[in-house]
């Protein structure tokens, strides 16, 4: 298993606590704050692709909530892209890319599945 790249936003609780789970788990990992480096279009597409819009995007924060009526019903891949280049903070956090796999939000039990059954068969 190569080592995960977790996408979020450095002062996010939740990523931090993804984090210190992988650090105390042993699980080398690389964490990139898509603030500071934008997400390309591309990959949240291909991100959008396998676990849907519906998934990436936290409709239940206040940046959505704060965002004007008619930017909450984007219609296509392009409408996304362009509302989270404006809205990072849009994206669920945090995004963990494991060998081309993605995986959107932290548990203890979501990553305990993901990362310890594969580092105890590997």
């Amino acid at each position: 298993m190569a080592a995960p790249i977790l996408y979020g936003l450095t002062n996010c609780d939740t990523c931090k606590k993804a984090r210190k789970w992988l650090e105390r788990e042993g699980v080398a990992h690389q964490f990139i704050d898509y603030k500071l480096n934008p997400i390309p279009g591309d990959a949240l597409k291909a991100w959008a692709k396998q676990v849907g819009w519906d998934k990436l995007i936290n409709r239940s924060g206040t940046t959505w909530r704060g965002l004007p009526p008619n930017r909450k019903d984007p219609q296509s891949d392009a409408e996304y892209v362009l509302l989270v280049r404006e809205y990072p903070s849009l994206v669920r956090r945090p995004v963990a890319l494991i060998d081309g796999e993605v995986m959107v939000g932290f548990t203890g039990g979501l990553y305990e599945k993901r990362f310890l059954t594969t580092k105890v068969a590997t």
